[in-house]
C-alpha cells in the first residue's frame, strides 16, 4: 500500500473522531429528560455541560458498566426513576408504573 493508499484509509477515521464530538439522536433524548448531567469528552477529557444540574443517568450507565449486572444498580436506578418523574417524563412518555 502506498503512502497515499494510506493517508485515504486514515483520512475517514479522523472525520468520524471529529463527528463524535456532536450529541446523537439517543444522547439528545437523554439531555431533554433533564437527568443526562455532564459527560466527558472521548478526546479531550473535558467535561460537557448538558445543561442540567443531574446526572442519574450517568451514574446508572456507569454503575452498569463497572459492575456488568443492573441488580446490583437498584440504589442508582431508582435514583434515575425518582428524576425522571421529577421532570415530568413520564407524562410526556405517556409511561406508566408498572
Amino acid at each position: 500500500m502506498t503512502k497515499e493508499e494510506k493517508d485515504k484509509v486514515q483520512e475517514p477515521a479522523a472525520a468520524e473522531a471529529e463527528d463524535d464530538d456532536e450529541p446523537d439522536e439517543w444522547e439528545k433524548r437523554i439531555f431533554s429528560t433533564g437527568c443526562a448531567g455532564t459527560a466527558n469528552t472521548p478526546t479531550a477529557g473535558k467535561k460537557i455541560l448538558t445543561g442540567f444540574a443531574t446526572d442519574e443517568n450517568m451514574k446508572m450507565t456507569d454503575c452498569y458498566y463497572e459492575k456488568k449486572d443492573w441488580r446490583a444498580c437498584k440504589d442508582e436506578m431508582e435514583a434515575f426513576r425518582q428524576c425522571w418523574k421529577q421532570h415530568n417524563n413520564d407524562e410526556r412518555t405517556s409511561m406508566k408504573d408498572a
